[in-house]
C-alpha cells in the first residue's frame, strides 16, 4: 500500500537492461555518443517536431529552470498558478537560473483559466522601470494537485499568452500519464497546442532519473546548451542518460507505464466510490488529494498505508485532514484493493 510518491517506484526492467547494454566498452562524452544522437532523433519524431532542439537534463527542476532561463530575462516575471512545481517545489530555482526573474501566481487553483491569466498579464508593464516586464506562462500538465488540463483548457491557456506575444513553457513531469488521460499524442499536446518549449518527463514514470526538454523554437537551442553546461547540468558520460530515454521511447514503453499507474488510480478512485471520502481532484490521471477525519488517517498509517499528509496528523480525531495518493507504475492491483479494503473498515 505505497502511495507516497511516482518518485519512490521502483526503475522499469527495461531501463536497467538499456543501461547494462549501454555499459558496454566506451563512447564519446557530452552527448557526442552515436545513442545520445539517435535519442534525439528519436524524441523529434515521437513530437513530430523534426526541427526541434533535444536536450536530456537529470532532474524535473534542471530542466525547468533552464527552460525559463532561456524565455525569462531577469527583469521580467513568469506567470504560473500557485500550486505550481516552479512555484512550491524548487527551492527558487527558476528565479535563480533566470538571474532574479519573479514569479506572478496566477489565480488561487492548480489549473489557470484564461480570465485570470488575462487579467494578471494585462496587470503588468504598467509600472514603467518600477515593475516587471511580462515574460512566459508556465502551465504544468498535470498539475501538483493532480488535475490534468483538457486539450481546450491548455489553448485557451496558451491562446491568451499569444495575444501578448508571449512564451509557453510547459512543466511535463507527469506528462505521460495527461497524455495518457487525453488519449493525445505527445504533439497534441505541446507545439500542437501552443508550447514553446516543452519537458518530457521520465524520472516519475519509472526512469532513473532523466528528463527531455524538446524546444521547439530553435533559436534557443544554444542559449540552452551554455545555460546547461554553466548550471553544472551537462553529464559527461551521457550515454546513461540516453540508454534510460531509448528504453523510455522503444515500444512506446512511456505510454505502457503511464497507462498502467493511471489503471490502478482508476481502480482506486472506483473504489472510494460509496464511502465517505471527499475526493479534492476531479480529473485525475495517477494522482488524488482527498480528505478524511485525522482518526483515520491515523488509523490507515497505523496499519502501513504510506502516504503523504499535506495537513498535520495532529489534531483532534474528527478534524479534516488533506492527503495525497499518488500511483506509480509498479503498483499491483492488489495493493489498491487493500487500501480501500481497509479504508472501508477504518471509517
Amino acid at each position: 500500500m505505497f502511495f507516497a510518491s511516482d518518485n519512490s517506484g521502483p526503475v522499469a526492467p527495461q531501463v536497467l537492461d538499456a543501461l547494462a547494454h549501454a555499459n558496454e566498452g566506451h563512447a564519446m562524452g557530452y552527448g557526442n555518443d552515436p545513442l545520445s544522437q539517435q535519442v534525439a532523433e528519436d524524441l523529434r519524431a515521437l513530437f513530430e517536431a523534426p526541427e526541434a532542439a533535444v536536450y536530456l537534463v537529470p532532474t524535473g527542476t534542471a530542466a525547468n529552470a533552464l527552460s525559463l532561463a532561456c524565455l525569462c530575462p531577469p527583469y521580467a516575471t513568469v506567470f504560473c498558478s500557485p500550486a505550481a512545481h516552479i512555484h512550491e517545489d524548487e527551492c527558487n530555482a527558476p528565479e535563480f537560473y533566470t538571474g532574479g526573474a519573479k514569479l506572478t501566481l496566477v489565480g488561487d487553483s492548480d489549473r489557470m483559466t484564461p480570465e485570470a491569466l488575462r487579467a494578471a498579464i494585462a496587470g503588468e508593464e504598467t509600472r514603467g522601470v518600477h515593475g516587471p516586464l511580462r515574460g512566459p506562462v508556465s502551465i504544468t500538465q498535470l498539475t501538483e494537485r493532480g488535475n490534468v488540463y483538457s486539450m481546450e483548457e491548455l489553448r485557451a491557456l496558451t491562446g491568451v499568452a499569444q495575444e501578448f506575444g508571449l512564451p509557453v513553457h510547459l512543466d511535463g513531469a507527469r506528462f505521460a500519464n495527461a497524455a495518457v488521460k487525453l488519449g493525445v499524442t505527445p504533439a497534441e499536446m505541446s507545439w500542437k497546442a501552443g508550447v514553446d518549449i516543452c519537458v518530457f518527463g521520465g524520472t516519475k514514470n519509472g526512469l532513473m532519473g532523466v528528463e527531455a526538454v524538446l524546444i521547439f523554437n530553435s533559436e534557443k537551442a544554444a542559449e540552452f546548451e551554455l545555460r546547461r553546461k554553466r548550471g553544472a547540468l551537462l553529464f559527461s558520460k551521457h550515454r546513461y542518460l540516453a540508454a534510460q530515454m531509448a528504453a523510455y521511447l522503444e515500444g512506446d514503453l512511456w505510454r505502457d507505464l503511464a497507462g498502467r499507474a493511471n489503471a490502478r488510480c482508476d481502480q482506486l478512485v472506483q473504489g472510494l466510490k460509496g464511502l465517505d471520502v471527499t475526493l479534492q481532484t476531479d480529473r485525475h490521471a495517477n494522482v488524488l488529494f482527498f480528505d478524511l477525519p485525522r482518526r483515520v488517517h491515523r488509523k490507515l498509517h497505523a496499519a502501513g498505508a504510506v502516504y503523504s499528509m499535506w495537513d498535520s496528523l495532529d489534531g483532534p480525531d474528527d478534524s479534516i485532514a488533506t492527503a495525497r495518493l499518488v500511483c506509480d507504475w509498479s503498483l499491483p492491483p492488489e495493493a489498491v484493493s487493500e487500501f480501500t479494503d481497509l479504508l472501508a473498515r477504518s471509517l
